[in-house]
């Protein structure tokens, strides 16, 4: 007798054909096929076969931008204050043209010089009230317009900070990525990140404990004790350590330096991949534009100040000083020097 081998009959407990045939599919669509891992990976700095070119290039770039920040620092706060306006200029210029060659379709008469108008009224109105209170009697005295401990805390230690973390993420991709961290961003690595974060964290705790700051100390930089007997081995040599309050301010920076700022360089990239462009722009060779370099500074800029507001700045204004600022803004620009003049109770 014929039999008919495709319906044949199967024994009990084992998968038919037809449902083997379907496991067997299952799990290679589950698989990843080596061309897509050898595609992922043709995108991490450790399988570029132009990296050191790049790398050179970037440093040089790297060197440059450090040294001209450092000498920025030391002419003053007005030069610091021009390189933030410069830098902003910049990015607003970036950015203006992606959606300029994103629409470029559209035949919108003047708009771009509308872009400019509303960019340079926000800034005039930030701005401008700052310099209506300080300018003048910054420029005639020269006198500090932050004290130590707000500049550090509200600039110089954020920004340092985030260029440590990007600097110590991109060598450490360099020499040890191998997994990929985001798909929006495919050239950041867990080696990376992780390599960074940990550089980052040392840094910020070790920097502002070398004596690099010659000055009169305030409170915050002014060594108290720590008694650890109970919280370490009777074997461990020392009981106590000395440690400077801003420290601990300055491994909460580092803390949110190293996880939740690298996330403005992932939205970054997400909105670069959305226009389908590689970077924002070609100002600074090896890096891109400067929106390529500020993604992080800007989400790092939001927490430091937040943080110095709520964290460090000393808030004992007394009843004077609260009826001496309301009367100020009630009477108007001819209160300035006055306000300007008088000594800030908040340290």
């Amino acid at each position: 007798m014929h039999r008919d081998n495709g319906s044949g009959d199967a024994t009990p407990g084992s998968p038919s054909p037809t449902h083997g045939g379907r496991l067997r599919h299952r799990k290679r669509s589950s698989e990843v096929h080596p061309d897509v891992n050898k595609a992922n990976d043709a995108n991490l700095l450790a399988y570029d076969r132009n990296k050191y070119k790049s790398m050179l290039v970037r440093t040089y770039s790297s060197l440059w931008m450090m040294g001209g920040f450092v000498f920025l620092i030391y002419m003053g706060h007005l030069y610091i204050w021009a390189m933030v306006v410069v830098i902003q200029i910049f990015m607003a210029k970036e950015l203006f043209n992606l959606l300029r060659k994103a629409n470029e379709d559209r035949q919108l008469p003047g708009f771009r010089m509308l872009n400019w108008h509303f960019f340079f009224t926000a800034m005039l109105f930030t701005y401008g009230r700052f310099l209506s209170r300080q300018l003048v009697n910054t420029v005639t005295s020269d006198k500090l317009l932050y004290k130590l401990v707000s500049m550090l805390i509200k600039f110089l230690l954020p920004a340092s900070l985030i260029a440590i973390n990007d600097v110590a993420a991109y060598f450490f991709g360099f020499f040890f990525g191998k997994t990929p961290l985001i798909k929006l961003s495919p050239k950041k690595t867990w080696e990376g990140f992780i390599g960074a974060s940990v550089t980052t964290m040392l840094s910020a705790f070790v920097d502002l404990s070398t004596g690099w700051l010659h000055c009169d100390p305030g409170p915050m930089f002014m060594l108290e004790s720590y008694d650890l007997t109970g919280w370490i081995p009777q074997w461990f040599p020392w009981r106590e350590i000395a440690i400077m309050p801003v420290q601990w301010h300055a491994l909460a920076l580092g803390l949110f330096a190293s996880i939740i700022a690298p996330f403005g360089g992932f939205f970054a990239s997400g909105f670069k991949r959305a226009f389908k462009f590689k970077d924002f722009g070609d100002s600074i060779p090896g890096h891109g534009g400067f929106t390529d370099r500020m993604d992080c500074q800007m989400v790092m800029a939001v927490f430091a100040y937040i943080y110095y507001q709520s964290f460090v700045m000393v808030q004992d204004l007394s009843v004077e000083t609260i009826l001496e600022q309301a009367s100020y803004w009630q009477q108007g620009p001819d209160a300035n020097r006055k306000v300007v003049d008088a000594p800030n109770p908040r340290g």
